[in-house]
C-alpha cells in the first residue's frame, strides 16, 4: 500500500544539512528503504510503501533533531540511523545525543557516537577498573580519556595519568639517544594528540608541567602507588603478564583505571603471551571490574575502515581453518601408517 510522509522543516540551513552534499544523505535513506524523498517549499516528502516510508521518517526526524543539536550530522551518522531503525531500535540515537561527556576547548561537545560506546561510557562512570575491547577506530582511548578529563576538571581526582606498552622499543629505553622526553614521545603520541584537542595545547602544557597529567611508558609505573588518579593504560594487548599484574596492583585510593586494547593486534615477540588476553579470563565476573567489548558497527573512522576489518577477520577465519584442516589431515595420515605398520607385523 502506497503512502506518502510530509515533514515540516522551516529552517534552509537544518534542510541543507539533512539533504547533505549532493542529496547524498537522502539518498542513503531512499535506498536503504526503497523510498522517495523530495524537497518542497516548506520540507520535505517521504513516498513508498508504509512500513518503509514510516521507518524512514524516523530516520529523518533523528537527523532532524541531531542537527538542532550538534549543527550538522554525517554519513556515518546517517547510517547508524538508518541500522537502528532496521534493527527496531528507533529511539537509541537521539538519546546518543544528549550524553556530551565534555566540551573541547574549541566548544565541540564530546559524546558517545554509538550504543557500544554508551554502554561503555556507563561502565566506565560506575565502575573503577573497565576493560575496553575492540578493533581501532571505536573510540576506545578517546572515551576513556574526555572521561578523565572530565574527572579532573570536576575535582574528581588530582591527577591523570596515561601509560602504553613502548613495545616497539621493548620497554627498554636506556640505549635510545635523548632525554625521557625525548624516548617515549614517538610511542606515546597517539595520547598527546588526544588530549591536545580536549585541552587544548596551552593547558595540557601547564598541566604536564605541574605533574598533573602524566604521560609515561608503562614500565615506569613499576614499584608506584597511584593513589586519587585516572589512570588509562592504552594498547594493552601488548603488555605481558607481568607488566598487566603489576599495573593493575598499583591502583590506589580514589583512583580509577580504565585498560584498553585490541587482542588481535598484538606486537609482542613471539613467545611473549599477551597480558591483556590472560586478565580478560582471570577477572571475567570479578565484582566491580566490567569488561566491555566494541564491535565493528563501533567504528566512528572512515567507512572504509569497517570493511577493511571485516576483511581482516574473514581472512584469518579462512587461515585458521585451512590450519584446523591441515592438523585434521596430518592426523588421519599419522593413524594410518600406524595402521599399515600393525599390519605388517
Amino acid at each position: 500500500m502506497q503512502d506518502q510522509l510530509a515533514i515540516g522543516i522551516s529552517e534552509p540551513k537544518v534542510l541543507k544539512e539533512l539533504f547533505g552534499h549532493l542529496d547524498e544523505h537522502t539518498k542513503m535513506i531512499e535506498e536503504a528503504f526503497s523510498v522517495t524523498i523530495r524537497q518542497e517549499d516548506d520540507g520535505l516528502t517521504v513516498k513508498g510503501e508504509e512500513g518503509p516510508v514510516k521507518q524512514a521518517g524516523i530516520v529523518l526526524e533523528n537527523l532532524i533533531e541531531a542537527i538542532h543539536k550538534q549543527k550538522r550530522v554525517d554519513k556515518k551518522d546517517v547510517a547508524y540511523s538508518i541500522d537502528l531503525v532496521l534493527a527496531g531500535i528507533e529511539d537509541s540515537f537521539t538519546s546518543l545525543l544528549d550524553d556530551v561527556i565534555v566540551y573541547t576547548e574549541m566548544g565541540r561537545p564530546i559524546r558517545p557516537k554509538t550504543l557500544g560506546q554508551k554502554r561503555y561510557l556507563d561502565a566506565i562512570r560506575s565502575h573503577d577498573v573497565v576493560f575496553g575491547i575492540g578493533p581501532a577506530g571505536t573510540g576506545k582511548t578517546y572515551i576513556a580519556m574526555a572521561n578523565a578529563v572530565k574527572a579532573f576538571k570536576e575535582k574528581e581526582v588530582n591527577r591523570i595519568i596515561l601509560t602504553r606498552p613502548a613495545v616497539e622499543a621493548g620497554e627498554s629505553l636506556g640505549f635510545l639517544p635523548g632525554d625521557l622526553q625525548m624516548k617515549v614521545d614517538p610511542y606515546l603520541r597517539p595520547l598527546y594528540d588526544a588530549l591536545f584537542e580536549i585541552l587544548g595545547q596551552d593547558a595540557f602544557q601547564k598541566y604536564l608541567e605541574k605533574g598533573l597529567i602524566e604521560v609515561a611508558p608503562l614500565a615506569y609505573m613499576r614499584g608506584r602507588t597511584l593513589d586519587n588518579a585516572y589512570v588509562i593504560l592504552d594498547e594493552a594487548q601488548n603488555s605481558t603478564n607481568e607488566q598487566m599484574k603489576m599495573f593493575l596492583t598499583r591502583l590506589g585510593y580514589g583512583s580509577k583505571a580504565i585498560i584498553t586494547g585490541d587482542v588481535t593486534q598484538i606486537d609482542l615477540p613471539r613467545g611473549k603471551q599477551s597480558g591483556l588476553k590472560s586478565v580478560l579470563k582471570i577477572l571475567d565476573g570479578v565484582k566491580g571490574i566490567e569488561i566491555i567489548r566494541l564491535g565493528r558497527n563501533d567504528i566512528v573512522r572512515h567507512p572504509l575502515v569497517q570493511r577493511i576489518i571485516d576483511a581482516y577477520d574473514r581472512f584469518d577465519r579462512e587461515k585458521e581453518k585451512q590450519a584446523e584442516e591441515s592438523e585434521s589431515k596430518d592426523g588421519k595420515d599419522n593413524k594410518d601408517q600406524k595402521g599399515k605398520g600393525h599390519d605388517r607385523t
